[in-house]
């Protein structure tokens, strides 16, 4: 099989697509996973990162007409490995993602990899090529599915950075180096990431007040279809089997903090909002290492309020991270380090799921 060299960042170039061969961005051959809005003629939107879709592709290439708010990019890969990214820009463009395969059937996914405050994507239809080219719907799925809702440490912001020192850059985001893909991968799990950098349970990054207005932080962004619209998800598009929340950091990053009761009162909102639409699952509390020690009480008041067996909470280790080795772009894990972070947690996801740890790499 020939493929385009790792790594490849398309130009978003205008290109007509009037004699190729067209399928619907909605057709059943594609399979979206993540928060997306179909529209009347077809076309799918999304912004949130870690949306992925994969479909079976026949006639050795794929394209897309696409139109983008700002700038996304996206990790392709071909029959599970990565092959290269791809940036999508502009109104109305055809990109190429994949060229240069064989003409026999090959499993594509296309994943966002960057967060939906940079772009929203809206797909419009694919193209395959002219003569033998067509879509087939995957047919071995994953039976799990995981919500992680977070914040920069789950968008995998900087992870492709080379240094802590590296100011960061939208190409070094990569949310396939995350923790909150890696655990999934680990177990054989379809993922959703509801996860915006620099956001709190009710404060965000660097707020002059001690809440941010409704509407800007994750306990409100957790109801929406997109991270950077307030339209309200259906939560009939899918049920996970286990939530993973990572918030708090924001929270108290910066002066002035919040009050005890106005973070437990929000955080123990988060839980119910996700008790009332996904019902008796397992939530995961992961408290980041760095906070205060008065604040580590607040996670557990929190999940105390709801008298909830299914609620548990666990604490990153403080100093499992180093210097030199584990960070990436303006002081936030590379791959390295959220390896470590994802070590933490599965055990865990092992023993509130039944989910059997398999014998084989974290990465």
């Amino acid at each position: 099989m020939k493929l385009q060299s790792y790594i490849l960042l398309a130009a978003c170039l205008v290109t007509s697509s009037a004699s190729a061969k067209t399928v619907k961005a909605n057709d059943d051959a594609v399979r979206y996973v993540g928060r997306t809005l179909v529209a009347d003629d077809g076309s799918v939107s999304f912004d949130w990162t870690g949306t992925y879709l994969e479909t079976v592709v026949s006639g050795g290439k794929l394209s897309a007409r696409v139109s983008e708010k700002g700038n996304s990019y996206y990790n392709v890969f071909v029959d599970g490995k990565q092959t290269g990214v791809v940036k999508t820009c502009g109104n109305d463009t055809v990109i190429n993602f994949v060229e240069g395969m064989s003409r026999k059937p090959h499993t594509v996914r296309l994943q966002k990899r960057t967060e939906g405050e940079f772009g929203r994507t809206t797909i419009h239809e694919f193209i395959v090529a002219d003569k033998g080219g067509s879509l087939s719907r995957v047919t071995e799925t994953p039976k799990r599915h995981i919500e992680i809702i977070g914040n920069s440490l789950t968008c995998g912001y900087g992870t492709e950075g080379k240094d802590h020192t590296e100011p960061f850059k939208l190409e070094t985001e990569n949310c396939n180096l995350s923790y909150s893909t890696i655990i999934p991968r680990f177990f054989d799990a379809d993922y959703t990431l509801i996860a915006h950098s620099g956001r709190g349970a009710v404060r965000n990054y660097g707020d002059p007040q001690r809440t941010s207005p409704e509407g800007t932080t994750m306990t409100d962004r957790m109801l929406q279809t997109f991270d950077e619209d307030t339209l309200k998800w259906d939560f009939k598009g899918y049920r996970p089997d286990l939530v993973i929340i990572n918030l708090g950091t924001n929270d108290f990053s910066t002066e002035p903090h919040p009050y005890k009761s106005e973070f437990v009162g929000a955080y123990t909102r988060l839980l119910r909002q996700i008790r009332d639409n996904y019902g008796q699952i397992p939530v995961i509390c992961f408290k980041p290492g760095m906070l205060t020690a008065p604040v580590f009480s607040y996670f557990e008041e929190a999940a105390r309020s709801l008298n909830d067996k299914d609620i548990y909470v666990v604490e990153m280790k403080d100093g499992l991270l180093k210097v030199g080795m584990d960070y990436g772009a303006n002081w936030h894990p590379n791959h390295s380090g959220q390896r470590k972070m994802a070590m933490e947690l599965i055990p865990l996801v092992s023993a509130v799921t039944g989910w059997e740890m398999p014998d084989k790499k974290i990465e």
